[in-house]
Parts: structure tokens; C-alpha cells; sequence
């Protein structure tokens, strides 16, 4: 239901009735209303990207979220589209691009990779709902491929709030992110616990701060946007093939912490449009993400494997969705 919910977007209270496969479910959420409980459940993140990173933080947040709604403004109306841009999704879309970047990326490259997952992943697909991967995953794979350098230019929160954005200005204030230190085995210099549940470290923006994306998730799931079984299922796959994968045991709380994997499980894993259609297919994806996720981490030459795993996962989502497909309600066996 969810997924069709997006694919067949009503434009008003009068559109057109959608006809589907019994038994007929009806549900008051528009998208609108869905992108409007995202946007507030990514508050506490972006508010804590702030008391982190600086204003800075609020700059690349509304760069990204302006070119996400200009190109797909742009866009639908060159191609004579009905404008969408009320839905919010593009607003959406932009927040997690931003919270997907260091605080120091340039903001021109920012724009670009707004305008990429728009542009090329969303309308090129058909628009909200036809997309074949999560946008705002895209965007931070194509930025890390062009300019890898400037994706991981990370600086410390400290360095951050003075302004500081560059670690070639001050000896020792290029930062190494927790995941850095557990992919070369430097485990005796990574941060506190305590430090990286709150965000009191470096990285990217919005996936830092651990509490406040989970209390994002407690929101979403209060409100019933998303079921909290992708999200658990995903980070608990993970924490079981770390050390399956030769991950020491008394790390792996740092390993869930650190990096992109709660940012991308709660916020990016639960994404309508790439996710399975029913229950069986969104388990076995999260499985996926899980296993996909530990593996890249722990072998690949790239210390984050939740973007590239998310990715995956949405491609094959079609395969899912054809394996797990169940019998219309009432059909002779």
C-alpha cells in the first residue's frame, strides 16, 4: 500500500480513483503529509549538524534544497508537466543530500549533485514514485566518484564552529572519522562511545549524531510512515556479520554508530518508491543491506559500504518484488 501510495499520487481530493487488486485499503496520507513527518523527523539532525559543524551547516542545507526544487520546478515545467513541487519530496531530497556532505564541501558542487538526483534519478525515471534508486544516494555516490577528495574533507566539530573548513590551514586539524581508525585497526584513537551516540565527532553532517536520528526514527515510526522493521532489521544484520567478518566484538557498537548506517537505514532504506511492495520483499531487503553493508566495510578498500549497499539493494528491488509476489485476495489456487 505504501509504495502505491507514491506511485499514484493524487493531485487533489477529487483525482481520479485508482482501481486495485482487493481487498481495497484506504488511507487519508497524501505525500505531502508523509514528506512533511520526514522533514520533521530530519529536524534533531539538522539542528545538531548545526550545534556541531556551525551555520555553515544551514548554508548547504538550503543550497541543496533550493536547487532540488528549482530543477524539478524547471524540469516538469520544460517538459509540461503538472508542478509537484508541493509534495515536498524535492525539499526532502535536498535535506539529505546536504546531510549526506562534510561541512566544508564547496557549495557549487552541493548544487550539482542536487540537480544530478533530480535531474537524472528522479524526473528522467518519470518522477516521485518511478525512480529506480534513492536520489539522494545517487547524488552522494556521483560526488563521491568526482570529487572523493572534498567528500572526505572532514573536520572537527571544535575546528567547525570556529569557521576553520580546511585542513591545509592548521597543522593537526585534519580529521580521521571513527570508520578511518576501525578500517586501519587504530582502535586505541577512536572517540568515546558517549561522544559519537551524541555526534560530538566528525564525519558528514547528519550522520554523526546517532541520538537525534534516532529520535527522528521514534517519530516516523509513532506516526506510522515507516515500520521499524527495515531499520532494525538492517543495523542487527550488520552488527551479526561484523564479526562473523573478523570485525573484533567490543567494536561493533562503534561500527553502528559510526558512519552513515543509521542515517541511511531510518532515512534512506525506507524509501516508498525503491523498497519492496510487500512485507517478505522489505525484509529480505534489509537483510540484504545488512549483509552487503558489513561485507563492504570490512573488505572493501572504502571504509563506508551504506551507500553503495543501499544501491544494490534498490536494483535488485525488482527481482524482490517479482520472488515474493503474492496471490490477488480470492484467487483460485
Amino acid at each position: 500500500m505504501e509504495k502505491n501510495t507514491m506511485k499514484n499520487e493524487l493531485t487533489n481530493e477529487n483525482a481520479a480513483h485508482y482501481v486495485s487488486l482487493a481487498p481495497h485499503i484506504r488511507s487519508n496520507d497524501t505525500v505531502t503529509k508523509i514528506m512533511l513527518d520526514v522533514i520533521i523527523a530530519l529536524i534533531p539532525a539538522m539542528i545538531a549538524s548545526v550545534y556541531f559543524f556551525g551555520q555553515r551547516s544551514l548554508l548547504l542545507i538550503a543550497a541543496c534544497v533550493i536547487s532540488a526544487v528549482a530543477t524539478e520546478y524547471i524540469t516538469q515545467k520544460a517538459l509540461k508537466k503538472t508542478i509537484r513541487i508541493g509534495d515536498l519530496s524535492a525539499v526532502v531530497t535536498g535535506i539529505l543530500i546536504a546531510l549526506n556532505l562534510p561541512v566544508s564541501f564547496p557549495i557549487w558542487m552541493a548544487i550539482f549533485g542536487s540537480v544530478f538526483a533530480i535531474l537524472v534519478v528522479k524526473e528522467c525515471f518519470g518522477g516521485i514514485g518511478f525512480n529506480f534508486m534513492n536520489p539522494a544516494l545517487a547524488a552522494r555516490l556521483i560526488l563521491m566518484a568526482s570529487w572523493a577528495k572534498e567528500m572526505t574533507d572532514y573536520v572537527a566539530p571544535e575546528f567547525a564552529r570556529q569557521g576553520i573548513l580546511t585542513g591545509a590551514t592548521v597543522d593537526g586539524m585534519a580529521y580521521a572519522t571513527p570508520l578511518a581508525h576501525l578500517s586501519a585497526g587504530t582502535y586505541e584513537n577512536l572517540p568515546a562511545i558517549s561522544d559519537m551516540f551524541i555526534g560530538n565527532i566528525g564525519g558528514v553532517l547528519g550522520e554523526t549524531s546517532a541520538l537525534a536520528l534516532i529520535i527522528g526514527f521514534i517519530y516516523l515510526v509513532a506516526r506510522k510512515v515507516i515500520s521499524w522493521e527495515v531499520p532494525v532489521i538492517y543495523v542487527v544484520v550488520t552488527a551479526i556479520f561484523l564479526p562473523i567478518l573478523g570485525v573484533p566484538f567490543e567494536y561493533v557498537p562503534h561500527e553502528l554508530l559510526a558512519g552513515g548506517l543509521m542515517l541511511g537505514a531510518i532515512f534512506m532504506a525506507t524509501d516508498y518508491s525503491t523498497n519492496p511492495i510487500n512485507r517478505k520483499g522489505r525484509i529480505i531487503f534489509a537483510i540484504g543491506c545488512g549483509i552487503l553493508t558489513a561485507l563492504i566495510r570490512v573488505k572493501a578498500s572504502l571504509p563506508e559500504g551504506v551507500s553503495y549497499a543501499i544501491c544494490l539493494m534498490n536494483l535488485a528491488t525488482p527481482l524482490i518484488d517479482k520472488l515474493t509476489k503474492t496471490e490477488a485476495y480470492g484467487e483460485a489456487k
